[in-house]
């Protein structure tokens, strides 16, 4: 690839380390030719950094000021935390998309920055081309959890585990293994990735569909995505 690519994505990145920053920047700015020849992603695109937040507080400022299109977002920072910024921010960037950088991830955290709206969590001991993965996922109108994560959510919903607040019980008698996939279809995995992270066939996969659709009333996927907000897997799609 060569020449001005065709789409200029701009990117805030809110971390309280300097180096992470500069390194991001780095990484971003780079011509898409190069992240294609080192790292094998052809990305199509070109990234531009409009901004950088050492803590919480300042995120919200430079969010606001740069409207970026994209938040990369350390959870972890001073005077406000990742997740708090993000809750300040909700009602001012309805069209800026989110992924959560992240050395550890708690299970309360996870469920938060999900109903947050939060389409990725990229933890930071993945290797880069996660990073790119998840960029270009969520860019596309996807979702991308890297597989410690995956994991996490995973054994959170296997355990009826929603956030604080909803309901102890989960409605219309869904199964842990159906609460699972509805949680995986919300994220907006296809069939072949949900039967390959659940170690199922496909057909399996289309098993617990039916049911689930018998059981909730809904008639396609999207509606399977709003019962998994409305009983707190997720966040409103």
């Amino acid at each position: 690839m060569s020449g001005t690519p065709d789409r200029i994505v701009r990117v805030v990145i809110a971390d309280d380390e300097s180096i992470f920053r500069t390194s991001l920047r780095q990484l971003l700015t780079a011509p898409p030719s190069v992240i294609r020849d080192v790292y094998g992603i052809d990305v199509g695109m070109g990234f531009e950094v409009v901004g950088e937040a050492a803590n919480g507080h300042d995120t919200i400022a430079v969010v606001g000021s740069a409207a970026p299109d994209l938040l990369l977002l350390d959870m972890n920072m001073p005077r406000i935390s990742g997740l708090g910024a993000l809750r300040e921010m909700q009602q001012h960037s309805a069209t800026m998309q989110t992924i959560v950088l992240s050395g550890q991830v708690t299970k309360a955290n996870l469920v938060a920055a999900i109903q947050l709206g939060v389409r990725a969590i990229v933890g930071k001991e993945e290797p880069t081309e996660s990073l790119f993965e998840a960029i270009m996922s969520v860019l596309r109108g996807g979702h991308w959890l890297g597989g410690n994560v995956l994991g996490e959510l995973i054994q959170l919903v296997r355990a009826g585990g929603p956030s604080p607040g909803a309901p102890a019980r989960q409605p219309f008698g869904l199964t842990p293994r159906e609460r699972e996939v509805l949680t995986l279809v919300a994220a907006g995995y296809p069939n072949k990735e949900i039967a390959r992270t659940c170690a199922v066939s496909e057909e399996t996969v289309k098993h617990h569909l039916t049911r689930m659709f018998d059981k909730v009333g809904a008639t396609n996927r999207l509606e399977l995505a709003k019962v998994a907000a409305q009983i707190g897997l997720v966040s409103e799609p």
